[in-house]
């Protein structure tokens, strides 16, 4: 779930930017990407809770390294993302 909300939040950020180029409004589509990154926030900590308290500890040492860096990724490319058109638009 937490790596569908990532991808989808990077593709709103994409379809943001795709709009700002445009001229079109952007706000629609920078409060999906947020919402949708604070999910996958949600999700990633949800499931890593869900292991612990299942005491999987082989299964958090398996898969927290790889999912953390894909959550790393997902929400800096957001941010950066978002963050390009809300500021230029503020330069425009």
């Amino acid at each position: 779930m937490w790596l569908v909300s990532g991808l989808a939040s990077i593709i709103t950020a994409v379809l943001n930017l795709i709009s700002w180029t445009q001229g079109k409004e952007t706000s629609y589509y920078r409060f999906a990407s947020v919402s949708l990154t604070a999910l996958t926030m949600c999700a990633f900590y949800s499931n890593g809770a869900k292991r612990v308290m299942a005491e999987d500890w082989g299964g958090l040492m398996d898969i927290m390294p790889a999912m953390s860096s894909a959550l790393w990724v997902c929400v800096i490319a957001s941010i950066l993302i978002n963050g390009i058109t809300l500021f230029a638009k503020k330069s425009r």
